[in-house]
């Protein structure tokens, strides 16, 4: 039931420290990885992390360009022939779209909160269309998205990121929808919700250089009931069963992992 040897996965964001774990975790379940990112001299050094334990393609994309993508998908299928489940973990901020303390809504970048949705909610959509028809036609597979925290509760600051995952979400239940009525039960669309890890676009605003919790991290530790951060290995579980035949009737769902964080008032 959980078994996932010899399925083909692509994965986008794959060079993120997310994106990185899940890819050996799922190599390591000897799938076969079809990698994109942005860099190739990252997706290099991850390839060859991966290849002692399974067959690794990788592929210089930009997830926001379809005819990029369905290049991907041609090249893909002449290899490999099918796709069994594609996972968006392609995501990301910028400054202009984060208002800190010492600003208000009334200074966001008009600029990086559309490149922010554009990246979190196309860099989604497109992927899910392109490589979904195969899934599609198939009339098999699953597909599994990243959303985070930040859609599920008011998180200050990161007003961009938000409003994308929360639009995200919504286009993952859509999806899920679409696929079941149109394309049978054979198809599924989910989400997982991170709660907080430790990545390099986070890390100065968690924790100090010495390694102690910034007051945001104070905070978000006071608010998850199991006191610390995840680890980016925690997640890895959660994609294997969504990507396996043991979810085979699971879809539209959102599934937080995150110590407790969105079940607890604080209280």
């Amino acid at each position: 039931m959980f078994d996932l040897k010899n399925k083909v996965i692509v994965l986008t964001g794959a060079t993120g420290a997310l994106g990185g774990e899940l890819a050996l975790s799922l190599a390591k379940a000897n799938t076969k990885m079809v990698i994109l990112g942005r860099n190739q001299g990252l997706l290099d050094k991850l390839k060859k992390k991966l290849t002692p334990f399974t067959y690794v393609e990788c592929h210089v994309v930009n997830v926001m360009n379809r005819s990029e993508l369905e290049k991907v998908r041609s090249s893909v299928m002449q290899t490999l022939g099918r796709i069994d489940s594609l996972i968006n973990a392609v995501g990301g901020n910028l400054s202009g779209a984060v208002i800190p303390d010492d600003r208000t809504i009334f200074d966001l970048s008009e600029t990086d909160f559309d490149d922010v949705v554009e990246l979190n909610l196309k860099g989604t959509i497109l992927p899910s269309i392109v490589f979904g028809e195969v899934i599609a036609k198939q009339g098999k597979g699953s597909i599994v998205n990243y959303s985070s925290m930040t859609a599920d509760r008011i998180i200050t600051r990161v007003v961009g990121y938000s409003a994308a995952k929360a639009a995200m979400e919504n286009f993952t239940r859509w999806m899920a929808v679409e696929m079941a009525l149109k394309f049978g039960d054979g198809i599924r669309v989910n989400a997982i919700a991170p709660g907080f890890f430790i990545g390099k676009q986070n890390k100065k605003l968690l924790l100090k250089e010495d390694g102690s919790l910034t007051d945001r991290g104070k905070k978000i530790i006071r608010n998850t009931p199991m006191k610390r951060f995840g680890e980016p290995e925690e997640l890895n579980g959660v994609i294997h069963f969504l990507c396996s035949e043991s979810s085979r009737f699971i879809t539209g769902v959102v599934l937080p992992v995150d110590g407790g964080f969105s079940a607890y008032s604080g209280v």
